[in-house]
């Protein structure tokens, strides 16, 4: 036997002995798939680790049957953050069953989002024991219907010290269903209709569907750690400017929340091809953790001193 024919042998036995837990060298991360369990099934997604990560988020779904956001994933992991991505439950390589539009049923009733709420939680405590560097500020990151997941998970999970959200509601689940049937698709919508108009729609149309509707504020009353919404003024999805009249008040009572709102943007605000909206979320996630390292350092400095005395 030549020597190139063994070594090409000995390479192959090493890739079939290798464990489950598979490694991809990236340039600036590397990418380890994991699989961890959820209310008695298992989740499959992949951890996206940057040398040294100055923060680490959990990628939240929005409504579609959606796999894990690896071009989204890398976006962050080459911008220093760790990530944790994962197939939707019922999706990809996920247990469990999808509920949701494209299959003919409802996916934002109550019982669902706080179960695709546990699936985050345990993406987040996974995640931790994952980080090398355990003090490292762990957050949420998601879209549309992760705006009312997020504020669940985050209310739960004392693990989570900030949240991102792309074109997320602040609205009920049953307001947002009575905007969206009454934009119904038209991409036009804005150019036709005023916001008094859809508000009033909004508020008072009758219901086609029956359910207990889920309250974000509720959830985003309880919590104390930093959000950032980043909104599109043409969205037909959710009514944007109800949505930030709410957020409104939420910062008027103390709430560390902010949002900005791009003028010529949809409900795709962190896919479109316009990477603002995404920029933005960088620069502010290394902002709000550099503040939540300093208050952890100025907290130790305190206690020490006290125990001095």
């Amino acid at each position: 036997m030549n020597n190139k024919l063994f070594s090409n042998l000995l390479i192959g036995l090493s890739l079939i002995l290798l464990p489950k837990m598979i490694f991809c060298q990236s340039t600036n991360f590397t990418i380890q798939d994991v699989k961890f369990e959820s209310q008695g099934i298992n989740l499959t997604g992949s951890i996206l680790k940057p040398k040294n990560p100055f923060a680490a988020v959990v990628i939240v779904h929005g409504s579609d049957p959606v796999k894990r956001e690896m071009e989204f994933a890398k976006r962050l992991a080459n911008e220093g953050i760790a990530v944790l991505t994962y197939d939707k439950r019922g999706v990809g390589e996920s247990g469990g069953v999808y509920v949701g539009p494209s299959v003919g049923t409802n996916n934002i009733d109550t019982t669902n989002l706080n179960l695709l709420s546990k699936d985050a939680n345990a993406a987040v405590n996974t995640f931790r024991t994952y980080l090398k560097e355990k003090k490292i500020p762990i957050g949420l990151i998601g879209f549309s219907q992760a705006g009312w997941i997020i504020p669940l998970t985050a209310s739960k999970n004392p693990q989570i010290e900030f949240m991102v959200l792309f074109s997320c509601p602040t609205i009920t689940t049953l307001e947002q269903l009575r905007f969206q049937f009454y934009t119904n698709g038209n991409n036009d919508f804005w150019g036709n209709h005023t916001d008094a108009d859809a508000r009033e729609h909004t508020k008072n149309d009758p219901d086609k569907y029956q359910f207990v509707a889920t309250d974000p504020k509720i959830s985003l009353n309880t919590l104390s750690i930093p959000g950032l919404w980043l909104f599109g003024e043409k969205d037909i999805q959710i009514p944007v400017k109800l949505c930030i009249e709410q957020l409104n008040t939420l910062k008027v009572q103390g709430k560390l929340f902010e949002y900005t709102l791009f003028s010529t943007l949809g409900h795709n605000t962190a896919f479109d091809s316009y990477t603002a909206p995404f920029d933005i979320s960088i620069q502010w996630i290394k902002q709000k953790t550099l503040n939540i390292k300093n208050s952890r350092i100025q907290s130790t400095f305190s206690f020490k001193n006290k125990k001095a005395r």
